[in-house]
């Protein structure tokens, strides 16, 4: 098939950009399957430095890019990211950017919606961007959201909006909310209407002669495995599948389509927001981790949360994403550091466990098994070749395939593009 889906295999910010971009040489069109823009990649091309939220990487390639159904869309966002990428000289138009005419809206009330509720949570909050994703994929499963393709009549507007607010009205009453107003939002969508309708299109359709043409396709996946809202570390995750099986269902090709799984993963493990971390570092290593590897989130720019890897959560991801292949990236964070440790296994009320519960207690209560190994002095920054690795490195990355079940595929040595370590191309299968 020579395609391939990029999943993120931890609590996301693992790299996907890079690793999308990279990858995107070798990709004739790239496809965005969840997520909405709550998600953020960060892009090094030269001397630039592209943030995408909502757009698939490939754009910045200047190839053909697909925001998939699965995928929530806040058009004023879209048209925002368009302009500060084109702004950036990449030139984004209705031949390059296909934008599913079944993806459903963000509007301004799900925001609303989004942060109300955590307010109001206070120590119980979840931990959201605040930009209305979860309320909009609710209003998804709900039958209630107003779709990409709706916004060429206004009269079904019209009356999907009368629905909808007949549900959030109630909630925003009971938030100390002003109730929306029906028709000032219906004038909003229709004013950005006409800029939104010449990307829309049957994107399953297109990508069923995409297909059948046999151009290779990356999927691209946002977030990460351990977020998914089925197999993440519930209620701590976001509000859509985000596991490999999500490619197919999120963009309108059937599974045997999605090809070669290559799960990304930092050599270490970082998280945004609440919710259990088994390996999170309180303490100076856990702070120099941070420093060195610029864990800001590019979206909220909040702090990541630093530890250890994690073989349990590891191996989980490559199972319930059926992983053919893994991209390790940031290795260069660990340069330096004497000894390193990997978690393989957890304890919990004296009892052994080789995987994470599912209960939300339990998950707190899980307590690290560590296995510690040597450091190295040398610096793997910007290595393209196995050879150039410090020996300890080698034996940490081999260690790492070992207790996680996955070769590794994909080496990334620093942010800039070419600094890879290419073992096997997913492309190739």
């Amino acid at each position: 098939m020579g395609n391939v889906a990029v999943i993120g295999a931890q609590w996301g910010d693992e790299g996907k950009g890079k690793i999308v971009d990279w990858l995107s040489n070798r990709a004739e069109v790239v496809v965005r399957f969840q997520g909405g823009h709550n998600a953020g990649h960060t892009l090094v091309v030269g001397d630039k430095v592209y943030k995408l939220s909502l757009l698939p990487s490939g754009v910045v390639q200047g190839k053909l890019s697909i925001i998939g159904n699965g995928v929530v869309v806040d058009p004023w966002a879209f048209l925002d990211e368009i302009a500060r990428v084109q702004a950036q000289g990449v030139e984004i138009g209705p031949d390059l950017l296909v934008l599913a005419d079944n993806a459903c809206l963000i509007l301004p009330l799900h925001r609303d919606l989004d942060q109300a509720r955590e307010k109001q949570a206070g120590t119980n909050k979840i931990g959201t961007t605040g930009r209305g994703i979860g309320p909009a994929y609710e209003d998804k499963v709900g039958r209630r959201a107003i779709r990409v393709g709706d916004l060429s009549d206004r009269a079904a507007v019209e009356a999907k909006m009368g629905r909808l607010l007949a549900h959030h009205n109630a909630l925003r009453r009971g938030l100390d909310l002003p109730e929306a107003d029906p028709k000032a939002l219906v004038d909003e969508l229709m004013a950005v209407a006409p800029r939104i309708l010449p990307y829309a299109q049957p994107a399953w359709l297109r990508l069923q002669a995409i297909a059948r043409s046999g151009k290779k396709i990356l999927f691209e996946g946002a977030q990460g495995a351990l977020l998914d809202v089925d197999h993440g570390t519930y209620p701590y995750v976001t509000s859509s599948n985000t596991v490999a099986g999500q490619a197919a269902a999120g963009s309108g090709l059937g599974p045997g389509s999605v090809g070669y799984v290559l799960g990304i993963m930092k050599a270490y493990t970082t998280r945004v927001g609440e919710g259990p971390f088994p390996t999170e570092l309180f303490d100076e290593v856990g702070k120099r981790i941070g420093e060195v590897g610029h864990e800001f989130g590019t979206v909220t720019g909040r702090a990541r949360r630093c530890g250890w890897f994690d073989a349990v959560l590891a191996r989980q991801s490559v199972a319930v994403n059926g992983i053919d292949g893994v991209a390790l990236t940031k290795l260069d964070v660990l340069d330096g550091f004497d000894e390193l440790k990997i978690c393989t296994g957890y304890t919990l009320d004296g009892a052994s466990l080789d995987y994470l519960p599912t209960g939300q207690a339990a998950q707190a209560a899980v307590k690290p098994i560590y296995e510690t190994l040597p450091g190295w002095s040398d610096s793997t920054r910007g290595a393209r070749s196995w050879k150039d690795l410090p020996a300890a490195a080698v034996v940490y990355v081999r260690r790492l395939e070992e207790l996680i079940g996955a070769p590794v595929a994909l080496l990334s040595t620093s942010p800039e593009r070419e600094d890879v370590i290419l073992m096997r191309d997913p492309f190739m299968g």
